[in-house]
């Protein structure tokens, strides 16, 4: 008997409904306090090992193999009580900061990230400006608080000394090579120094917080911890304990806090902020304008700032290269991938689409490595049309990373180049980039980044382990942070002043 198209339909229907039906049932809810039992978590570190040594193309570039060995057999041994995705993650991340690798970091599970975006919890109430040997409050939580107000010297809390508190979170951020500049500001952006508070010590009603007061004598005071209003949606509250707006912000907003310009026809000059160089932010476009404006109004000095620049796409950061460079330039000595394919292909995001890519992108040389010749080679030459001229500031910082070293690295030195501020947080000599899948463990799930790329951005860097060291250094201060102001920007100003003749050089 032949079933009609009707009755087809009935019965895939229902099929359909089964299936759904059992897959809904065989779900069971998220769990964040889950433990996973010792044996569950060993096969997962092997797994983040074995992938490691396979596909990492920088792994031994700071840390030789033995001391690599060390570091991951240390961990392995620390696994023999049961974890919950927090407390494992938490290891996983102390082994990764030992590559000396800024873009190979420790991510939640995608659940227990979900988790996260809908929690309600307290959060730790200071926002915290670090350096080696102090820390200063930067912003807290608790508007009443008439104490711990903005710029407060803090010297410890609950007991951890400011140094004792940076060396314990360092071992657990990433960063490239031997900067740790990059680290220190990663402390210091918002809400980030509360996050590895909670992950380290936990969270409590009050702390005890050591300061210096105003007559320069250390006190000390207990706060407490902020609970967001009861009446806040849970969504609409960030890690910083702020209200996001109830509505998407317009997109010409969000572009403009992605990049922007502002003239001064008064001084000839233009402050322009790239805050990324990632895709989606039409940034072609904007600099093709701003540029063509620029000589239009005849500007003569240029600000440019990529302290909040993290990096992005290569083609964006080298397309404002060439507005600015006044030579050729190679982007790097080398550019390699260490493997094509690999053995745990299952866990990797992406890997097929990098095999395919290898496949006809690379060559595979004498070194056994699989070379990306054409950023070896190829030479960037200076844009003709609308090309700037003028004296440049570029104000960099410890945020300053990745593709934005890139941009950094060809212009330092120029002539009519200066950078000013603190060393990024990016390698001077390269990095391990360019593709970035995420590798996902079987049984936590919990994942991690995979740098697929090692880019040599000049060899002769590489022992140093530096980012681009500024030709003027400037840093906030206490003194700064209390009263509101950016020392950088009053620096290129001075200097801008001092260039048009306007104040008198201090001799």
């Amino acid at each position: 008997m032949k079933l009609s198209l009707r009755h087809w339909n009935i019965v895939i229907g229902f099929g359909l409904l089964l299936f759904i039906t059992g897959c809904a049932g065989s779900r069971t809810a998220f769990d964040p306090q889950r433990k996973y039992a010792p044996a569950i978590l060993r096969e997962d570190y092997t797994l983040f090992r074995n992938v490691l040594e396979e596909s990492h193309p920088g792994l031994y570039w700071f840390s030789p193999k033995d001391t690599m060995d060390r570091y991951f057999q240390e961990g392995y041994q620390q696994l023999n009580d049961s974890l919950t995705e927090p407390e494992f993650r938490r290891l996983l991340s102390y082994v990764a900061s030992r590559i000396n690798c800024g873009h190979t970091t420790v991510k939640y599970s995608k659940k227990y990230s979900r988790y996260l975006d809908t929690l309600r919890q307290p959060i730790f109430p200071l926002s915290m400006k670090v350096w080696p040997d102090s820390m200063v409050v930067a912003a807290n939580l608790n508007r009443r608080d008439s104490i711990l107000r903005r710029g407060t010297v803090i010297t410890a809390i609950d007991g951890h000394s400011t140094r004792q508190l940076t060396d314990t979170f360092f071992s657990l951020l990433s960063g490239d090579g031997h900067i740790l500049t990059g680290k220190y500001q990663s402390l210091s952006n918002r809400g980030s120094f509360g996050g590895f508070y909670r992950t380290v010590y936990g969270l409590r009603d009050q702390f005890r917080i050591r300061y210096i007061d105003p007559t320069g004598n250390e006190q000390e005071v207990m706060t407490p911890v902020y609970n967001p209003p009861p009446d806040t949606p849970v969504k609409n509250i960030t890690a910083q304990g702020n209200r996001k707006p109830e509505k998407e912000a317009p997109r010409p907003v969000i572009l403009r806090g992605s990049r922007n310009i502002q003239l001064d026809t008064t001084l000839h000059s233009a402050y322009m902020t790239v805050n990324t160089f990632e895709r989606g932010h039409t940034l072609k476009r904007f600099f093709r304008r701003s540029f063509r404006e620029l000589q239009r109004r005849d500007m003569r000095y240029l600000v440019l700032d990529v302290r909040g620049n993290g990096g992005g796409d290569a083609g964006n950061s080298t397309l404002l290269t060439r507005y600015l460079a006044d030579h050729r330039f190679i982007l790097a000595d080398s550019l390699y991938a260490v493997k094509r394919s690999s053995r745990y292909s299952q866990h990797i995001q992406w890997q097929s689409v990098f095999w395919m890519m290898t496949q006809f992108m690379t060559r595979k040389r004498s070194d056994g490595h699989y070379h990306f010749g054409y950023f070896e080679k190829h030479a960037f030459r200076p844009k003709k049309r609308h090309h700037f001229n003028g004296d440049i500031y570029i104000l960099t910082g410890g945020n300053s990373f990745s593709a934005t070293t890139l941009f950094a690295k060809v212009l330092k030195g120029q002539s009519n180049v200066k950078i000013v501020g603190e060393e990024t947080g990016g390698g001077a000599y390269g990095n391990n980039a360019w593709m970035i899948p995420d590798v996902t463990l079987p049984n936590t799930r919990v994942r991690f980044r995979l740098p697929r790329f090692r880019m040599v951005v000049d060899k002769d860097l590489v022992a140093a382990g530096r980012g681009i060291l500024p030709d003027i250094e400037v840093a906030a201060t206490a003194e700064s942070i209390r009263l509101g102001t950016d020392p950088k920007i009053d620096t290129v100003r001075q200097l801008i002043l001092q260039k048009a003749g306007l104040v008198r050089v201090k001799q």
